[in-house]
This record gives structure tokens, sequence and C-alpha cells, in this order.
């Protein structure tokens, strides 16, 4: 197998680009869903195929000549993709960003965590104690940030469902050798089960230009640009490693929701937002190497 291609950021900056993009996902879709007439059906649909679109477009600057990618192998990603993006859409018509994405990255935890353990991958004692507080202050969150306590079971369901498929599509994408390609097949196989859904819900169809632009940005900026980032740096990461570092996440969504939104900024939500973020730099600062004795 050959070597991964990896961004040329280093791996700090490619991370927290990454977790920018995904707290960006959930900010658009909420602004969206809730704010314009668009519904989750076609805000999908256009988030996948606008990705897939700016997807080929790299791949075409990146080669003069397209270089072809074996489809077989990508459909499990492509599905996990597709069931990630629609669970999620239908989610936020009842959740709130830091709500969506505290329920989100709850489940990738599990998920990632959960088959990283089955396949027999281990933990050290300081992933694990990083692990434990990040794991703590969610559930703190979840206590005590408005809203948080009591999500509709529904929306509480589909956004679980979603974590569980996002964490099988990151899983999967740690043994991509070309994370721009491999993301590329991966949107353009998903925008088949997508349209496929537009088509069958056609009658609920609703669409205006403030929520089909934030699809379209969903869509190309904080998805294509983003997994592709998150794809490149996987292989660098264990999976306890991007499990935990994605805990982060509605740390962000909470703060974007109080510049965007205009959710009230507590003293609950700063302490929380930094005892989450001191867990994740303790499971993803790379251990100290041993000097002589």
């Amino acid at each position: 197998m050959s070597e991964p291609r990896r961004s040329g950021l280093p791996l700090p900056a490619g991370m927290a680009l990454a977790m920018v993009a995904f707290a960006g996902n959930s900010l658009l879709c909420r602004l969206a869903l809730r704010q314009t007439g668009i519904d989750p059906f076609s805000f999908t649909t256009i988030r996948l195929v606008s990705g897939a679109l700016l997807l080929a477009w790299l791949m075409r600057r990146r080669a003069a000549v397209p270089v072809p990618v074996p489809l077989r192998g990508h459909w499990p990603s492509a599905l996990a993709l597709w069931l990630y993006a629609g669970a999620f859409s239908l989610a936020y018509q009842g959740l709130t960003a830091a709500t969506g994405a505290l329920l989100l990255f709850g489940a990738v935890q599990v998920t990632m965590v959960g088959i990283g353990l089955v396949r027999g991958e281990r933990a050290g004692p300081r992933p694990l104690a990083g692990m434990a507080l990040a794991l703590a202050l969610g559930g703190l969150l979840w206590l005590l940030l408005p809203g948080v306590a009591a999500p509709p079971p529904g929306s509480a369901a589909l956004m679980a469902v979603a974590g569980v498929a996002w964490g099988v599509y990151s899983l999967r994408g740690r043994g991509s050798t070309d994370a721009l390609a491999s993301t590329a097949v991966n949107f353009r196989l998903a925008c088949v089960p997508a349209l496929a859904c537009s088509v069958l819900t056609w009658p609920l169809r609703s669409l205006d230009l403030p929520g089909t632009l934030y699809a379209l940005a969903s869509g190309a900026l904080a998805s294509a640009a983003g997994y592709a980032l998150w794809y490149s740096i996987l292989p660098r990461l264990a999976a306890t490693q991007a499990a935990t570092l994605q805990l982060s996440v509605p740390v962000l969504a909470a703060a974007g929701g109080v510049l965007l939104l205009g959710e009230a900024l507590t003293a609950r939500l700063l302490l929380a937002g930094a005892l989450v973020l001191t867990g994740v730099a303790v499971v993803t600062r790379p251990a100290a190497t041993p000097g002589p004795r």
C-alpha cells in the first residue's frame, strides 16, 4: 500500500481547521432549517451535490489527466456519509446548534472508541484520562446548558444515528491513501441516495435563496473542503485521538451560536468549554520521547 497523501499543514493546524469546519456545518444547518424555508431533504441533496462538484474541480486541478478511482470499495463509506448527512439535517429541525453538536459527537465518540477497542487498539493512561475529562464535561454541558437537558426524543435519536454513521465514515477514512480522491468519490456516490430521497419526498420540497446559499456553503466549504482535510490527517491519529478531538466541536458550535445566533454567553459555558478543550489537548498532545538514562 502506498503512503497516504497528507495535507501540507502542520497537524495541529489541520486538526483545528477540520474542527472549525465541523462546527460550521452545525451552525449552517441550524440557520437554514430554522430560519429559512428550505426542507431537510433539499438541504442534504444540495449539500452533497455542491460538495461533490467542488471536489471534482479540485481533483481536476490537481492532475492534468484525471486518475480513475475504483468505486467498489467506496460504497460503504458513501452510504455512511449519506446516512450521516440526511439524519443530521432531519435532526436539526428540533435541536439547537450546541445540542445537536453535543449529541452528534457524543455518538461519534462511543462509535469510534468502541470499534477501536474491539479491533484491539488500547489507549494509554493519559489518553484515557483525557477522554474521561472530556466526557465528564460533555455530561456537564448536557446537564447545565439551557435546552440541552431534554432535547426532543425523535431529533435526539436521529442525531445519534448521524453520529454513528459519521464515526463509521471516519474510521473507514483512516485507511485512505489519497484523502482528496477518496472524499471526492464518497461525495459523488452519496449523491445517488440523496437524489433518490429528494425525488421520493418531492411533495415536501421547499426552497428559497437563503436556505440554498446556506446549503451550498455547508456542502462546498464546511463539508467538501473540511472532510478532505479530515481524511488527510486521520491516518496520523489513533481512533481514540480522532474521537476525542471531535469533542471540541460542541464547544466551537456553542461559541458560534453566541456570535451568530444570539445565544447567551455564560460563565458555565466558558468553564465547560475550557475543560473540554483541556481534555482534548491531553489526548492529542504527542507523547514525550524518553531521554537517555
